[in-house]
């Protein structure tokens, strides 16, 4: 493995272990303060547009900032990506995630890895998801159009809102989800869901990507 692609596997290792660490800390955070649903899910909308914007700004000279295997999908199709570079991403990106939701728990004194019991199931949710993932990357491939370093605020922005306008208050992650259904808590997924959860993500992320691909003018090579 060259120097050049370790560092990148490196940033979307601790991006993506420190977004879900966010994710999920500041819920179980949340909870330990409020029994008040409202309060809760707003906490966690904060806390994770701030630290994803935080995160995108970190990484996105390095490796580009995805954190998310369908964003690095859509890298590869457009060809931004080698095959080997996008399997290494997603590996990495899966494994971080997972490693994130172990040190959320340990840092909370609760068992490092649990199997969440948080139903989210109906074809709603699945739709939401789909429709979630498909806004992320048309905030981010229309965004970069405009400025590199505003896809960083862009994407937080849109996350926040996403956990308010879509049932399933957002995943748009396929690394996220997983890790989530290892996480008994606020922002957990039971494991029964996770498959569903993210085929409807890839759906919504290749739709995303031919729309901005006919409204830029943008050939898929």
């Amino acid at each position: 493995m060259n120097k050049t692609l370790l560092k990148k596997l490196l940033a979307e290792f601790v991006g993506t272990c420190f977004l879900v660490m966010i994710v999920v800390g500041s819920g179980i955070m949340a909870q330990n303060l409020s029994s008040d649903q409202l309060s809760i899910l707003l906490a966690n909308t904060i806390a994770t547009g701030a630290g994803l914007t935080a995160l995108i700004w970190i990484f996105i000279s390095i490796s580009g900032a995805h954190f998310n295997p369908v964003v690095s999908l859509i890298m590869a199709i457009k060809k931004e990506l080698t095959l080997n570079e996008f399997f290494c991403f997603i590996c990495t990106q899966f494994i971080g995630g997972f490693f994130g939701v172990i040190l959320s728990h340990i840092m909370f004194g609760m068992d490092p890895v649990q199997i969440s019991e948080n139903s989210r199931s109906g074809l709603n949710i699945y739709f939401s998801e789909l429709v979630a993932t498909f806004g992320l990357i048309i905030a981010i491939l229309g965004v970069r159009k405009l400025s590199t370093l505003a896809i960083a605020p862009a994407v937080g922005l849109y996350i926040s809102a996403g956990y308010w306008f879509t049932s399933s208050t957002s995943f748009a992650n396929p690394a996220v989800t997983f890790a989530r259904g290892f996480s008994d808590t606020f922002t957990g997924i039971h494991p029964e869901f996770i498959l569903s959860f993210i085929i409807f993500q890839i759906i919504g992320a290749c739709l995303a990507m031919l729309f901005m691909s006919y409204v830029q003018n943008d050939e898929i090579k």
